[in-house]
C-alpha cells in the first residue's frame, strides 16, 4: 500500500471515500492511539481544522504526515 492509498477504512459499495476523517479514524490510519493523534495535531504535525465543533483530519493528512517523516529520517 502506497502512503497516498492511506485511509482509515475503505469506501463501501457506492459510497465516496471520505475527505475527511474524524481524530480516531485518523489515528488508526497512523497505527497511533487517539491521545498521540490530538498531540501531533496539537504541535502543528498533523493537519486538521475545526467544522462547528467538531475536529476534523483532511483524509490526505495521515500521508502527508508520514512523506514528511520519512523525507526528515533520510536527511538526517
Amino acid at each position: 500500500m502506497s502512503i497516498t492509498h492511506l485511509d482509515a477504512r475503505p469506501a463501501q459499495g457506492n459510497d465516496p471515500a471520505p475527505v475527511l476523517l474524524t481524530v480516531e479514524e485518523a489515528a488508526r490510519c497512523l497505527r497511533v492511539g487517539r491521545t498521540t493523534c490530538f498531540a501531533l495535531i496539537r504541535r502543528g504535525e498533523l493537519e486538521s481544522l475545526m467544522i462547528g465543533g467538531l475536529r476534523r483530519v483532511p483524509a490526505d493528512a495521515p500521508a502527508v504526515y508520514l512523506a514528511r517523516r520519512r523525507a526528515e529520517r533520510h536527511a538526517a
